[in-house]
């Protein structure tokens, strides 16, 4: 199954004025000619008023490896922490791990 990536779900609804509904998200990707894998991504988000297009980010299910560059180890946490639920796994907080916070400090 293919799967859309977050800076494709935004190109399409580059036109939508916010806030705007489910339904107003799916039609302005249609008329914007996204794929149908947009298409039906929008269509699985919840039944309700989205205020941006980070609000539809957070909402929409894409590939988890297609746009922040998580390492393996960080999108597992992120799964075993879960998060907000209709949140796609890769804008989830991912802590930050030993080696991380010792080089930030150094």
């Amino acid at each position: 199954m293919a799967h859309t990536d977050v800076p494709e779900v935004l190109h399409s609804l580059k036109d939508v004025r916010f806030p705007a509904g489910k339904d107003q998200l799916v039609e302005a990707a249609r008329r914007a000619g996204a794929s149908e894998e947009v298409v039906k991504a929008l269509r699985a988000v919840p039944q309700e008023e989205y205020t941006s297009p980070q609000d539809v980010a957070r909402s929409v299910h894409t590939d988890p490896d297609s746009d922040l560059g998580h390492t393996a180890a960080q999108r597992a946490e992120q799964a075993r922490e879960g998060g907000k639920q209709g949140m796609s796994q890769h804008l989830r907080d991912v802590p930050r791990t030993p080696i991380q916070e010792e080089l930030d400090e150094g």
